[in-house]
């Protein structure tokens, strides 16, 4: 049994260095967020139960602690987009996997240079980190994303890894690829931007631009359910339990389709559907569709309670200048009528993950209290 190391760093060389050390000692890693207040830290650690932690000035043993199985990598904690985060357990061979198949379809060779901007207690930051250290691809880490110090390296990087609305703020064009995770990608964006899907469970993205990577397995289920098997698969949860059955697959929780052979389409998690009368409405569709009207993360598509349709599409925002007409004649361009909006509430911020998801169970809930 190996010890598991939460490393209560910021982002830096110092974290890789903790990182690459606990790996040669086969032990495994917790990054904790450092974007979260001191209880919620303590939240998560009492959860997902280390056996030791390293901050910045100290490195202490932990009463309660569990270690981990031999051969285990990883333990990421899940955003919360839908509830209590969960600590997800990768494996050494799951994470070289993960490094693997994204180098090998971004064609990436030694000359290449990774850029880390995102939180590294979350995947799509992360695994810019572990799969630099596998595969001795040059690496820069950032404390956080800033405009002007992405600009400055991109003479030097070629690669970076981030999400919509920090790609709204730079020059594309500087890097060789960029992958984008996170909340729904742009529509239009430029051809070395690519965008990922994957999950904490899958360590990082595992599909690019609809296509899955070598060796993942993708099977769309009687449900419309995304089945996933893949060697980046997670072994299991902290606690035991697993999203993967007996078959190997795992059940992702996400609905999607193909829209020609091969070439996934992920429409959004299974509860964020919206079923008003009889028909389905998917909100990343309608807030694709809104996208003209809005700057990324100032407005939001869910479903709220209605006594006639069961439930209504609504839009949510901290913008108020836009009107329910300019709101429908916008959605009517691209998507049939019951997937217009039939209000509009304005509120004074929209709650999201570290990553930029939207928290829709979190914005029903306090939406449906007074609505």
């Amino acid at each position: 049994m190996k010890a598991l190391i939460a490393l209560d760093i910021e982002p830096s060389q110092r974290f890789v260095d903790e990182l690459s050390k606990a790996w040669d000692d086969g032990d495994a890693v917790l990054p904790i967020d450092q974007r979260l207040p001191l209880e919620a830290k303590r939240n998560l650690i009492a959860q997902l139960k280390p056996t030791h932690i390293i901050s910045s000035d100290a490195r202490v043993t932990l009463e309660g602690g569990q270690p981990v199985e031999n051969g285990d990598a990883l333990v990421v904690a899940t955003s919360g987009s839908s509830g209590t985060p969960k600590g997800v357990v990768l494996t050494q061979e799951s994470v070289f996997a993960s490094a693997q198949a994204s180098s090998l379809a971004l064609d990436v060779t030694f000359d290449d240079h990774w850029y880390s901007c995102l939180p590294l207690a979350h995947v799509g930051g992360l695994s810019v980190v572990t799969r630099s250290l596998l595969m001795g691809t040059q690496l820069t880490v950032a404390s956080r994303f800033d405009a002007d110090e992405v600009d400055r390296h991109s003479h030097t990087c070629t690669l970076i890894s981030l999400v919509p609305t920090a790609l709204q703020r730079i020059d594309p064009r500087k890097f060789r690829a960029i992958l984008l995770g996170g909340s729904q990608p742009p529509v239009d964006r430029p051809k070395n931007v690519i965008a990922t899907y994957g999950l904490t469970e899958t360590g990082s993205g595992i599909v690019y631009d609809g296509h899955p990577l070598h060796g993942v397995e993708i099977n769309i289920d009687d449900n419309d359910e995304i089945l996933v098997r893949s060697p980046m698969n997670m072994r299991c949860y902290r606690d035991g339990t697993t999203s993967i059955d007996s078959d190997g697959w795992l059940h992702t929780g996400d609905i999607g389709s193909y829209v020609e052979v091969g070439i996934l389409s992920v429409q959004g998690r299974r509860g964020d559907v919206i079923v008003t009368g009889s028909e389905k409405v998917w909100p990343e569709a309608v807030e694709v569709a809104l996208a003209p009207l809005f700057e990324s993360q100032q407005f939001a598509v869910i479903g709220l309670p209605d006594a006639e349709w069961g439930e209504r599409v609504v839009v949510v925002t901290t913008k108020t200048d836009v009107s329910l007409n300019q709101v429908k004649d916008l959605v009517l361009q691209t998507l049939p009528n019951y997937c217009v909006p039939k209000s509009i509430l304005v509120v004074d911020s929209i709650p999201l993950t570290a990553i930029g998801k939207i928290r829709r169970g979190e914005l029903r809930q306090q939406l449906s209290t007074n609505n």
